[in-house]
């Protein structure tokens, strides 16, 4: 893992009252009425902010907020989060109406030692897309300092989360260093074996990521949809099942590749089938040799999750991206939430390092409600994703260049 400089450092090199810009992910659910309706993302900003403000730091946040394209869009303002912010502080936050210019300095400047501040949304201006170093320049004009906190913006080369850190003294924040240390325990440096699930619908949106894994981890457990193509690949007859039989060949070179370097691919022995993807069905335990013509796998049988929770058994690093089954309708969670808890427990008991993350996976655990319970969950979503597909995240390179 890289060393990124801490907040320590920038709070014993800046007198209190200096200026730090805060690059956070406020990108946050509000409802028609805007109010928060999941605070999580502002919640793992508190660390930095408390740390900031209790050193006499004037924080200004920047964020980006929805698609508007480069331009002004009210229905699009941080004005309602940072209202949210408040109420999660429990202290006055103010909000300029503007990122760059006179309206940013004055808010900033207006501030109190330990003051907070919200900047308006970073999307209304093009240049923040497009990583433009004289919008950089902009942002950065009032401030004495710059934090990254938003790793799940970090696979985006833009001015907030790439180019300040050209134009200002750049320093890590405590969730970006929380999950940066999450993600190299899990794949930098892992304590072996290493054990991989990845579930979802389509091989076609995870080649990146699967071609990684079979590189870095010793067992891959594949679930869900996926699983059905693989299944297919090997000559197995998966009925009306969603199967992907253009991506046939695709299934049977990652199979391959896993082979040649130690991989093994774990996919299901048996499962639970029904006649179409709906609720209100109790659904049939079959092997896997004698899936129904007319039926489709919505879930992982017995026999699966009995080799899933035994993989894990053996495993000392765990990282989980997608569900096992079609885990919203009952009762085609079963496998899902089983093996979750497995791994809560066994992570629980300190036997496993468990990092899990993108939307249908923090929502799986949430439903089995062990997401408290993993070593670390990332909300990071896109992020999260190209790190395991290996890829390079410019706002993490960003943190190294300073």
């Amino acid at each position: 893992m890289q060393d990124f400089r801490p907040i320590d450092l920038l709070i014993s090199a800046h007198a209190p009252g200096s200026v730090v810009l805060v690059r956070a992910d406020l990108n946050v659910p509000l409802d028609a009425a805007g109010k928060l309706r999941d605070a999580t993302r502002l919640e793992r900003l508190l660390p930095t902010l408390e740390k900031l403000t209790s050193a006499g730091m004037r924080v200004g946040i920047l964020s980006h907020f929805g698609r508007p394209k480069g331009a002004a869009d009210q229905a699009l303002s941080l004005a309602p989060v940072a209202t949210a912010l408040a109420q999660i502080i429990g202290k006055p936050v103010a909000f300029a109406p503007d990122c760059i210019g006179a309206p940013a300095a004055d808010a900033l400047s207006d501030l109190p030692e330990g003051g907070v501040c919200v900047l308006e949304n970073t999307r209304f201006h093009a240049g923040e897309e497009n990583d433009d170093a004289a919008f950089a320049a902009a942002l950065a004009a009032p401030a004495h300092a710059y934090v990254n906190d938003a790793f799940s913006a970090a696979h985006r080369a833009h001015a907030s989360t790439h180019g300040l850190a050209k134009q200002l003294p750049t320093y890590c924040g405590i969730a970006m260093q929380a999950e940066l240390a999450a993600l190299d325990s899990a794949l930098g440096s892992p304590n072996r074996p290493v054990v991989a699930v990845v579930g979802g619908a389509k091989i076609s949106t995870k080649l990146d990521l699967l071609g990684n894994l079979t590189a870095k981890v010793d067992t891959l457990i594949i679930g869900g949809g996926m699983a059905n193509t693989f299944l297919a690949a090997q000559g197995v007859r998966v009925g009306t099942s969603l199967c992907e039989t253009a991506m046939l060949d695709t299934a049977r070179a990652i199979s391959n590749g896993a082979q040649g370097n130690n991989c093994k691919i774990l996919l299901p022995r048996d499962g639970v089938v029904a006649p179409a993807f709906a609720g209100g069905q109790t659904g049939t335990h079959v092997d896997i040799q004698n899936v129904p013509d007319d039926q489709m796998i919505l879930d992982a049988g017995t026999g699966a999750l009995s080799d899933i929770c035994a993989a894990f058994d053996s495993a000392s690093t765990l990282i989980w991206n997608g569900p096992l089954g079609a885990f919203e309708i009952e009762p085609f969670d079963a496998a899902t939430t089983a093996a979750a808890r497995h791994a809560a427990a066994l992570t629980q008991a300190g036997g496993l390092v468990s990092v899990a993350g993108g939307g249908d996976t923090v929502a799986a655990l949430n439903h089995a409600g062990v997401a408290e319970t993993f070593s670390y969950v990332s909300t990071a979503g896109g992020a999260f994703l190209e790190w395991l597909e290996g890829k390079r995240l410019p706002g993490v390179e960003a943190l190294a260049l300073t």
